[in-house]
């Protein structure tokens, strides 16, 4: 092997990421699981935040990247705003369906990839919730940023929110266990600080049964976060710290950030 091949190996292995998509967004013990982590009060407060941070209007085309079950989809299509949810999950847009159905509500769910959205200047808004930004290398992590910037029309803006990167690192533990009576579900993580992805193995124990599997998450701090919206050209507007609209701050655990189309 020559001296270039063997340093594009070690690129490759260094930079290679395991997600387990299937079994990690198992509908069924994912909701299971993290249903006790997302009262009704919490999502309440999550849709009046993004409607304020985001300025929505009533008429506004919104689209949901990775809507999942439709938790914060069908809230704000409640509120009046013309919702879109992309998921690649044929069976949490299912759920997002049916909901939006006994509730009365119209919101148009496809299913696709978030690397290939296929909207051109249509939307007012976009959201990209729940951590689920990150899951891929950093060249297809700025691919989603692109179709995002793509799918806004001019004066579009953006909202997503990440794991504060600085703050995770400072308290990361070895291993988090939740559980529902006799069930659980448990996270043993660990940094890879030459990636930036914190690599977790999870288990399941649900009725007896044992599932594992395998996920990782790119982690970026926020100077990252700036140079990869402007490289998609998208420019950065404002930073909080979660969902309570505070101020970005040395320990919030997590960052929402809003950006916009920069034409």
């Amino acid at each position: 092997m020559t001296e270039a091949a063997a340093a594009a190996a070690t690129a490759t292995a260094g930079s290679a990421f395991e997600f387990d998509f299937d079994a990690v967004f198992a509908a069924d013990d994912y909701l299971y699981f993290y249903e006790t982590t997302l009262p009704e009060e919490r999502s309440r407060r999550e849709a009046e935040f993004i409607e304020r941070a985001l300025g929505l209007q009533a008429g506004h085309r919104v689209l949901d990247v990775a809507c999942g079950h439709g938790r914060l989809t069908n809230r704000l299509a409640a509120r009046g705003f013309q919702m879109t949810g992309v998921d690649r999950s044929a069976a949490f847009l299912e759920l997002a369906r049916k909901a939006a159905m006994q509730a009365g509500l119209t919101v148009d769910y496809r299913q696709g990839d978030m690397r290939d959205l296929p909207f051109d200047a249509v939307f007012d808004r976009v959201m990209l919730t729940f951590t689920a930004f990150g899951y891929f290398h950093d060249e297809d992590n700025l691919l989603v940023l692109r179709r995002v910037r793509r799918a806004l029309a001019p004066g579009g803006r953006f909202l997503f929110d990440v794991l504060n990167r600085d703050t995770f690192l400072r308290r990361a533990v070895p291993s988090i266990v939740t559980e529902r009576g006799p069930d659980m579900m448990i996270d043993r993580a660990s940094f890879d600080q030459r990636t930036g992805r914190v690599r977790t193995h999870r288990t399941t124990i649900r009725g007896g049964q044992r599932r594992d599997m395998r996920f990782s998450m790119r982690l970026y701090n926020l100077t990252e976060l700036e140079f990869w919206l402007r490289e998609a050209g998208l420019a950065l507007d404002a930073v909080y710290g979660g969902y309570t609209g505070a101020p970005l701050d040395q320990d919030a655990h997590r960052l929402v950030l809003i950006a916009r189309r920069a034409d």
